[in-house]
């Protein structure tokens, strides 16, 4: 009687707010009621509903100053809040829920038995936490500090669910797919639109930079995402599916007397699913038109490939150094010939890769080039703490030389980040940032090469070198952008970080 009450006075209410107010938030009431039940019983299922939430968020300004990417980044802090009580409540970092008085089968009983110091100690968290500590102390020097206290909370609601609940989920590996494939699905159902918004407007550059909105705000950020997940596609294209069958009941027998010939969940269809799946990312990283995704597509093969060849992490870490002293050696020829490319960017694939190097005409590669210099004019000021996180947005316009300005630049300087996520740190962490940024990079990447070299299970290996070229994908694109401060791709670069870290575990628990 009183389920009724309640349900019957909110109804009231909610018919009266729409009738004289015109507003529909009431609504929203019992929706958020939902996630919060879900949240506190189905930690696990809450995880994998935002990362299929995650493609079809669009960003709303709820109060001047205050933008969220809805519904998601409201979901993280919700699920952030109810983690973090989960902790205090217990004092214990990797619990069973039973200790919550939680109970299901699909809580996140089997994934959290056992504390969780292991997922603490390890090196790719403890460079996290370095990173977060450190972004603290920039914020309280901060020349914005209201500023950079967002920008660290926004950097906190998304690493506390997509990397250390993930890592705790992903103690099983089914959880791991689960988790791609459910943002898989989302990506999947935006890049139909955006080809399809695509489809007769193949001579308007401009239109084609925009047909992905309002899911992704440019085809930078939209290319990006798609190629972070084409290395793992390939990886869950050509495995099959782990079910029990496969660990020891092919030869269950079935009711009518006969044997099952597939194990459960896998067949053709699922199979050809997968292929699709994995054209369908070609053809929207295709028409993404970044030429920035298309370099860090060729980067992880040509890294897979030394992989393959049983090139240590170190060589491979002093070949890009001996590249990167080259440039600079050469840089004056290097860019005398760069300057005489007038090739600016093109719907025709072979013009849009000739606009890489163009650093002359090209309004993209320019401005980028005005970005980088405002950056390093700012980072000589402050090159220790740096002019604080998240606020180089709002001060590099003044920053601005008018010789390198581009057709796209505003005086004002309020058009976006430094577009790089090693300089923009540098610019706003200074170099005690970067340097963490770059570690933290690596030291992901060896260990995801030394799960592939070393795991006694062939397929934890190769799951992990499949997120480790997922990632590398990003380590290459950030060279150009960052978006780490969106959820677009935070969401799953820190899960595939997750990911690794968790199968790193598990193989030295087995050993």
């Amino acid at each position: 009687m009183l389920a009724l009450l309640l349900t019957l006075l909110f109804a009231a209410a909610n018919l009266w707010v729409i009738y004289h107010k015109g507003s529909y938030l009431l609504t929203l009431v019992p929706l958020g009621l939902l996630v919060v039940w879900l949240f506190v019983q189905r930690l696990e299922t809450g995880l994998l509903c935002m990362a299929l939430l995650t493609p079809f968020a669009v960003n709303m300004a709820l109060m001047p100053g205050m933008e969220l990417s809805m519904p998601v980044e409201p979901m993280m802090i919700l699920f952030t809040l109810i983690f973090f009580f989960r902790i205090l409540a217990v004092r214990k970092f990797g619990v069973r829920n039973s200790e919550f008085g939680v109970s299901g089968s699909d809580s996140i009983n089997s994934e959290l038995r056992t504390p969780n110091s292991e997922l603490l100690r390890h090196p790719v968290t403890l460079l996290l936490l370095a990173s977060l500590a450190w972004m603290f102390i920039t914020s309280c020097t901060s020349r914005l500090p209201w500023v950079s206290f967002k920008y660290l909370l926004a950097r906190i609601w998304f690493v506390v669910p997509f990397f250390f609940a993930a890592a705790l989920i992903f103690n099983d590996r089914r959880r791991i797919r689960q988790f791609y494939w459910a943002y898989a699905i989302g990506l999947a159902a935006v890049i139909l639109i955006a080809t399809s918004k695509t489809l007769g407007n193949f001579s308007d550059l401009q239109t084609l930079h925009r047909v992905m909105r309002p899911f992704y705000n440019d085809h930078t950020a939209y290319g990006c995402a798609i190629a972070l997940m084409l290395p793992a596609a390939v990886y869950f294209g050509l495995t099959s599916i782990p079910s029990p069958l496969r660990r020891g009941e092919q030869n269950a027998v079935l009711t009518n007397g006969s044997r099952s010939p597939l194990p459960c969940g896998e067949g053709l269809w699922a199979r050809l699913l997968r292929f699709i799946f994995i054209g369908l990312l070609l053809i929207g990283l295709f028409f993404s038109y970044c030429r920035a995704a298309w370099l860090s597509v060729l980067a992880a093969v040509g890294v897979y490939v030394m992989i393959r060849l049983g090139l240590k992490v170190k060589w491979m870490v002093l070949l890009f150094g001996l590249g990167v002293g080259v440039f600079f050696v050469y840089q004056s020829d290097v860019l005398y010939k760069l300057s005489k490319n007038h090739q600016d960017s093109s719907y025709d694939l072979a013009g849009q890769i000739k606009s890489i190097s163009n650093i002359s005409t090209d309004a993209s590669n320019l401005e980028r080039l005005n970005r980088w210099a405002s950056a390093m004019r700012m980072w000589k000021e402050s090159p220790v703490l740096g002019i604080g996180p998240g606020t180089y947005q709002f001060i590099y316009g003044s920053y601005q030389k008018s010789y390198q300005l581009s057709t796209i630049s505003t005086n004002a300087g309020d058009n976006g980040n430094a577009h790089s996520e090693y300089i923009g740190p540098m610019t706003e962490q200074g170099l005690p940032g970067v340097l963490l940024v770059a570690a933290l990079f690596l030291t992901t990447f060896a260990t995801g090469v030394r799960v592939y070299r070393t795991a006694s299970d062939r397929d934890v290996g190769r799951m992990a070198l499949a997120f480790t070229l997922s990632l590398l994908t990003y380590y290459v694109h950030g060279v150009f952008n960052n978006f780490l401060d969106t959820d677009k791709l935070s969401v799953p670069f820190w899960a595939f970080t997750a990911a690794i870290v968790a199968l790193d575990l598990k193989m030295k628990k087995e050993k």
